[in-house]
């Protein structure tokens, strides 16, 4: 089962721990294990979002525009670390609310890293998994009421959209090659125990 961690092995994932790195000089190694905590919990806490109708819409709306469209996962080098952290802000602002400061507290304590570099580090996530999100709702044409189901496949804990995502992950990747196929890894694997451990204590997902 395809997840938001395979992510990480595409040439869009390399881009983004290059941009991650040349914004904050932090090491790649550790950028690459800040990920693989961060997007799981950001998917979470808009899955869980997502349950309450109210926010299903507005998930949807953000969604379906254009800059989400799934274009930055081509023109990521591109982008400009600054355009990326200052609309990362507005998404987690919306995603995370006031629990942002926790998640990025627990994240720098768990891997010995300063706080404010995680933050910048989920800033410019925030774009890249909205955009994803974007051309996977317009690929499986996903209302707002199917975007439960479409956040379980991208988090690998659900495999309703799971071939289509595992086709937008390989087109991500540009050179073709099949992208290890790790089973639940959102929540199997060591990091996703973690993310799933954080998911609990501060979003209060299951």
């Amino acid at each position: 089962m395809a997840s938001i961690l395979d992510l990480l092995n595409t040439q869009a994932g390399d881009k983004l721990v290059n941009k991650a790195s040349e914004k904050t000089s932090e090491d790649k190694s550790k950028i690459t294990s800040v990920l693989g905590m961060a997007m799981p919990l950001i998917l979470g806490a808009m899955k869980r979002n997502a349950k309450n109708p109210k926010g299903a819409e507005s998930l949807d709306k953000a969604l379906q525009d254009e800059k989400h469209n799934g274009k930055i996962l081509d023109n990521l080098e591109e982008k400009d670390p600054e355009e990326l952290t200052n609309e990362g802000s507005k998404i987690l602002s919306h995603v995370l609310g006031a629990k942002q400061s926790g998640v990025s507290k627990t994240i720098a304590g768990t891997l010995n890293i300063d706080e404010s570099t995680v933050n910048n580090i989920l800033e410019m996530a925030a774009p890249v998994i909205m955009g994803l999100l974007g051309q996977q709702k317009r690929k499986d044409n996903v209302g707002s009421s199917g975007l439960s189901g479409l956040l379980g496949s991208v988090m690998g804990a659900d495999d309703s959209h799971d071939q289509s995502f595992l086709e937008t992950l390989l087109d991500a990747d540009g050179d073709g090659s099949v992208i290890d196929d790790v089973a639940g890894m959102a929540f199997g694997g060591k990091k996703g125990k973690k993310g799933g451990s954080l998911l609990g204590g501060m979003l209060g997902g299951k």
